[in-house]
């Protein structure tokens, strides 16, 4: 089992999850966070920290996608270790729908 990253991240990157994780295994992308499925060691505690709802085990149904998304976008984008600012509208797009084709992007962050 590893944890990802869903849609529910997309354009909230609120980066509470990055300061509780033990190993280091999260990537930014301009407007999203992924987790490395590789480097994940299953603990669980960035789970209950993001306020988005965003973090989920790959175990849940419907979750393929976004498992092989993490891990694309993982070896793409800069590793990050520190909780950076989370979008000054972040609080806007917490629980909208259909943030995936509407929002996301494949670039990279400027870390």
């Amino acid at each position: 089992m590893t944890y990802v990253v869903t849609e529910a991240c997309i354009r909230c990157k609120y980066m509470d999850c990055v300061e509780v994780c033990p190993v280091d295994c999260f990537y930014a992308g301009e407007n999203m966070l992924v987790i490395h499925p590789d480097e994940c060691i299953d603990c669980g505690v960035c789970e209950p920290e993001c306020p988005a709802d965003a973090i989920l085990p790959d175990t849940e149904q419907g979750l393929e996608k976004w498992v092989e998304l993490n891990r694309q976008y993982a070896e793409q984008w800069p590793n990050i270790t520190r909780k950076g600012e989370a979008p000054a509208d972040a609080d806007q797009f917490k629980g909208v729908e259909g943030k995936f084709d509407k929002f996301f992007s494949p670039n990279p962050d400027k870390v």
